[in-house]
């Protein structure tokens, strides 16, 4: 009396099992397109600056510093910042590679 009847759903009621999921794929392909192909797109741009990079190449580092690299060893570079003063760094530190040029002598 106090409890009302419970009645089962009609099969019409039940929603499809693809229809479900479809909101849900549609999200992961704009997250592919929007975040994870631009930042795979730029590790690769990067390993492929850092790889060509030679010795005589300016470069600018993380910390700000313009340069110009005097050695290469595999996972340390050494970049010359002024006539007589050189930094012995990763090449991870090494952010951009400058045209020939950029840096004037004072």
């Amino acid at each position: 009396m106090l409890i009302s009847n419970a009645y089962a759903q009609t099969a019409g009621a039940e929603s499809g099992g693809l229809m479900g999921f479809i909101p849900l794929i549609l999200m992961f392909v704009v997250l592919y397109f929007v975040m994870i192909r631009p930042q795979m797109k730029r590790q690769k741009e990067v390993r492929n600056m850092l790889e060509a990079l030679a010795v005589g190449d300016e470069v600018v580092t993380v910390g700000g510093l313009m340069g110009k690299v005097t050695t290469l060893k595999d996972p340390y570079v050494t970049v010359e910042l002024l006539p007589g003063t050189e930094v012995k760094m990763q090449k991870n530190a090494i952010t951009a590679v400058l045209p020939k040029g950029t840096i004037k002598e004072i």
